[in-house]
């Protein structure tokens, strides 16, 4: 029998002698090289000599011909061209490319391009050493998100060892069937109500009430925060997180006795939301239907649209409502009662039937959109508070 050799993966160590090419052991992993003129990390695949000296030629041409004292004193007094301005503008920089939930290649295809122009043509400076001194590839801007967020979530974790909070969870599925639980938290600080995200985790195999205390309970021995400190949980009425014997809440309870345990404001606005009375269940269902016939086929979306304009109408689409995003409900019939009288008219003629259906139901359409124009108004103002 053959015996089938497996190829190793070579694993190079960093060097000392790699200070000679401008480079030095990287903060967060000692064995891979970071360029200490633009804090680039070299993986270790990429951890030759061959290509570390290509980078400083080629990204570092001034000083390419320094001697290794001058890298040396650069190394020992931790002076370079972005370990103060040009390293503050990069996570700067990668902050706001976290907050727009941009790719974060938009930082070198954009971002640095854009700048450079402004230096250039705006105030007719060269861009090229400023440019320099800002790293924002790929990986130097994951590698700041990543920073800049165990940093928050440390400075977090160091309030919740101290302080008494309420803790609200929330399971959600991802569209590729991978389910992710969310907890959030509020606590008083400087005399006011503060929420921030606590973590999230994905659940690996089901989503039992057990399994989900199992992930909260070993966040807390991780982070070393007392459970004790919970003095109350908010979750919706799933039977996996309020069964009495086998849900989340029963586990909690085990573990922190006195904590008070209450169902989800938003989850309740979504119960109401759901369970309409017949007649208002009907209307909505006549609104979703004309709208599926003018948005699902191109030749009255583009009718619609041009009925809009010849009717001057401040929006010329409607909006779908998505079922798995209640809340857009809110919005798809504030746009359809604002269009109403040019919708009516679009389905004068080729569906009579419905037309009819929309004059009749005009005030409960009317009533809707206020009813759920109230929920997305509580819902901001839950956010912002």
């Amino acid at each position: 029998m053959a015996l089938v050799q497996q190829t190793k993966k070579k694993c190079r160590q960093y060097s000392v002698e790699y200070l000679k090419y401008g480079f030095v052991a990287a903060p967060h992993n000692q064995q891979q090289p970071m360029c200490l003129l633009c804090d680039r990390v070299f993986s270790n695949e990429a951890m030759k000599p061959s290509r570390l000296l290509e980078h400083l030629k080629k990204m570092h041409s001034d000083k390419a011909d320094k001697n290794l004292a001058y890298l040396q004193s650069l190394r020992d007094n931790g002076i370079s061209q972005q370990s103060t301005d040009g390293l503050r503008a990069s996570y700067n920089i990668s902050l706001l490319i976290a907050r727009s939930g941009k790719p974060h290649t938009i930082g070198e295809e954009l971002i640095l391009p854009a700048v450079r122009e402004v230096l250039h043509t705006v105030l007719h400076k060269s861009p090229d050493q400023i440019i320099k001194a800002i790293p924002l590839s790929d990986n130097s801007v994951q590698r700041r998100i990543d920073e800049m967020a165990e940093n928050i979530e440390e400075t977090l974790c160091n309030m919740l060892r101290t302080t008494e909070f309420s803790l609200q969870l929330d399971e959600s599925t991802l569209p590729g069937n991978e389910s992710l639980l969310l907890a959030y938290v509020r606590f008083v600080k400087d005399e006011s109500l503060v929420q921030e995200l606590l973590f999230a985790r994905q659940l690996e195999t089901d989503t039992k009430g057990e399994s989900v205390f199992r992930v909260v309970d070993d966040f807390f021995k991780e982070k070393d925060i007392p459970l004790s400190n919970i003095l109350a949980c908010a979750t919706d009425g799933a039977p996996s997180m309020v069964g009495r014997h086998r849900g989340f809440i029963s586990f909690l309870k085990k573990a922190v006795p006195g904590v008070l345990t209450v169902h989800c404001v938003i989850h309740r606005q979504h119960l109401v939301a759901k369970n309409l009375s017949g007649r208002l269940h009907k209307s909505m269902s006549t609104v979703i239907t004309a709208i599926n016939k003018i948005k699902a086929h191109a030749l009255n979306s583009r009718l619609f649209r041009q009925l809009c304009t010849d009717n001057d109408e401040e929006f010329e689409r409607l909006v779908l409502h998505t079922e798995v995003r209640w809340l857009s409900k809110g919005n798809c019939l504030r746009r359809f009662y604002s269009l109403f009288d040019t919708v009516v008219e679009f389905f004068q003629d080729s569906n009579s039937v419905l037309c009819d259906e929309l004059r009749n139901m005009k005030h409960d359409i009317a009533y809707l959109a206020d009813i759920f124009a109230k929920f997305n108004e509580k819902l901001e103002w839950q956010r912002k508070n």
